[in-house]
């Protein structure tokens, strides 16, 4: 299992249509329901700093994500109108959960 955190501060104008550009990707991501991925995205209480979690449960699955149209567009877009604070990326190990991430 590989579990990516990502943090970032977008510009104020842009935090909205950054939102919008998740949903897209979780929409994909729900039409093709894969059980090898669990991602989550929150926003913070300052409406701009963004928290993304990823869980894969291979390097196949995170390559999946990778690959995908909207997620690609996702982050062209970020890219472009740039950040207040830039992408923190962070490996994380599980230590437990609550519920199962995969059933395997």
């Amino acid at each position: 299992m590989k579990i990516v955190k990502v943090t970032y501060t977008a510009k104020a104008e842009f935090a909205e249509q950054n939102q919008n550009n998740i949903k897209n990707v979780m929409a994909d991501l729900q039409k093709i329901d894969l059980s090898g991925i669990n991602y989550n995205s929150c926003l913070s209480a300052d409406g701009k700093t963004f928290i993304h979690t990823a869980f894969f449960k291979s390097e196949e699955d995170h390559k999946i994500l990778n690959d995908l149209p909207s997620f690609k567009y996702f982050q062209e877009q970020l890219k472009i109108i740039g950040f207040e604070v830039p992408p923190k990326q962070e490996l994380l190990s599980l230590v437990g959960s609550s519920t199962p991430i995969f059933n395997s």
